[in-house]
């Protein structure tokens, strides 16, 4: 068994595909009197082998549904979602309603649970902090028996399993805000100079949706940074120094990857290795190891779909997502294209870059792949 990054293998003794949290309680149970460790899955979306193990599986999967409206007893502006639900179903459910989930992942097809259990970032990151920061309570199965945490309600648990990665307890279920969504949103892009411009310009623009991108020049010989400024509502107007802008509706631009993902996996692009490294700086070191990590890559050490990608953010109250102050994520997702670096060279390189930003107070996201 393999997860989305391809380089780790794992064979588990047993693969449970539970369809409620009394299922997935009895297998942890079940791998704890066998002495196995038992580890949750959604969709495998991490790059390392984090979701693998040599013990018990839990396929998280089947444990789908989302209850949203006035007629749940949480109300309107919430939505209780099975961990196994992905975030294109939460949405689906929700936006009839007028309504939407705080932060979304760029890729809307991994799950609930997988994503709170990881911390969780999205464009919106910078206003709203990440996924495991907006969770209004948790159900989990903790020593084989289901609880339900939130702030108020076993607070450690709770503190515990949000960016725990599954560790100190099995997500089965959250209760998730929600906030008005627009019905169309624009996006804006704007070329930057280098990283510090990058950084200045999240700073500085009001935006609903940041992030920004580093591409390999026309010429092949450097890079090339935009970021993306994405307003909400028709009567936006576009950030000085924008020379591009681009109209959808919100679903729309919620699922843009969809396209690119449909190519890649066309062309093999998508099965193959992606060793990914994200690390967390400190805002006043981030373009500096940004600019010392671009000098020495070249585009085959990114590979042919790879994407670079750099987003302040802020985190809030979440105690196991390690970050430092004034953080900003900075993502070289490669992929091992033929002809391009090998697999081993591109993990050589994650771990030069992880070195770095610890030489400077980083951290790094732990579903990223660097080896130990």
């Amino acid at each position: 068994m393999r997860d989305f990054g391809g380089i780790v293998e794992r064979s588990p003794v047993r693969v449970v595909r539970p369809r409620s949290a009394d299922e997935v309680a009895r297998a942890v149970r079940e791998a704890a009197a066998q002495g196995l460790d038992a580890v949750p899955r959604g969709l495998g979306h991490s790059t390392y082998g984090q979701s693998l193990t040599g013990g018990v599986s839990i396929d998280l999967r089947e444990l789908t549904g989302v209850e949203v409206g006035a007629g749940h007893a949480v109300g309107a502006g919430h939505a209780v979602a099975a961990a196994g639900t992905s975030w294109r179903e939460v949405l689906a459910a929700t936006l009839p309603h007028g309504l939407a989930p705080p932060v979304l992942t760029d890729y809307l097809d991994v799950t609930v649970g997988g994503t709170i259990s990881a911390g969780g970032i999205g464009g919106t990151s910078h206003v709203h902090g990440v996924q495991a920061g907006n969770v209004l309570a948790l159900d989990v199965v903790v020593d084989g028996e289901p609880v339900v945490c939130s702030p108020a309600v076993r607070p450690g648990l709770f503190d515990a399993v949000r960016a725990g990665l599954g560790r100190h307890g099995v997500i089965t279920r959250a209760t998730l805000p929600l906030v008005a969504a627009p019905e169309r949103v624009l996006c804006c892009t704007i070329p930057c100079r280098d990283a510090e411009d990058v950084l200045r310009v999240q700073r500085d623009v009001t935006a609903d949706d940041m992030s920004a991108q580093v591409k390999p020049s026309e010429d092949g010989d450097g890079w090339t940074y935009e970021a993306k400024a994405v307003l909400h509502g028709d009567k936006a107007e576009p950030p000085p120094g924008t020379t591009e802008v681009e109209e959808l509706s919100y679903f729309d631009f919620c699922d843009r990857l969809r396209p690119d993902v449909e190519e890649l996996i066309r062309l093999g692009e998508w099965a193959r290795p992606h060793p990914w490294a994200m690390v967390f700086l400190p805002a006043s070191r981030a373009a500096e190891v940004i600019e010392a990590t671009l000098a020495d890559m070249t585009t085959a050490a990114l590979g042919l779909s790879g994407v670079i990608l750099i987003k302040a953010l802020r985190v809030g109250h979440v105690p196991m997502l390690a970050v430092p102050d004034d953080p900003v994520l900075f993502s070289v997702l490669r992929t091992a294209s033929p002809g391009c670096a090998s697999v081993a060279d591109m993990l050589a390189a994650n771990r030069t870059l992880l070195d770095r930003a610890r030489a400077v107070g980083g951290t790094r996201y732990a579903v990223d792949s660097v080896p130990a």
